[in-house]
């Protein structure tokens, strides 16, 4: 259960504090809401629009209904349109369809590492020699 001071933060945050933030144990309360408050709604280096759709898609590879739910709300606030955030989850879709093939076929993690190395490389190159070109 959170302090009356975080209650009182998060209500002037969320316009309530819902509750199920009554399911945190006392120890953590307080913290996890200032993770979420300083992470997920605070100034960071990313921006809250590219958070939301990260939390979306991490949302829709858990099949959590209640965070799919909530960062999808998220995503619409911060201005992504429903193509979007369908994208969004076919992406998170696709990692772990070939994190699935991946880890089955038990790919090399040393030699994956390196030719993803090549593969930057090369798009590295391509990018500066268009660069060059124009």
């Amino acid at each position: 259960m959170v302090s009356d001071q975080m209650r009182a933060e998060i209500e002037a945050y969320l316009g309530q504090v819902p509750s199920w933030l009554d399911a945190l144990s006392e120890p953590a309360a307080d913290h996890s809401w200032g993770v979420v408050r300083d992470l997920e709604l605070g100034e960071t280096e990313l921006p809250n629009r590219e958070k939301a759709l990260v939390a979306l898609g991490a949302a829709a590879a858990m099949n959590c209904p209640y965070c799919i739910h909530f960062h999808a709300e998220e995503a619409r606030l911060e201005g992504v349109e429903e193509r979007g955030r369908n994208e969004a989850v076919n992406v998170a879709a696709n990692v772990r369809y070939f994190s699935t093939i991946l880890h089955g076929a038990e790919v090399d993690l040393d030699e994956f590492r390196h030719e993803t190395s090549e593969i930057v490389g090369y798009i590295e190159e391509q990018g500066a020699e268009a660069a060059d070109a124009d």
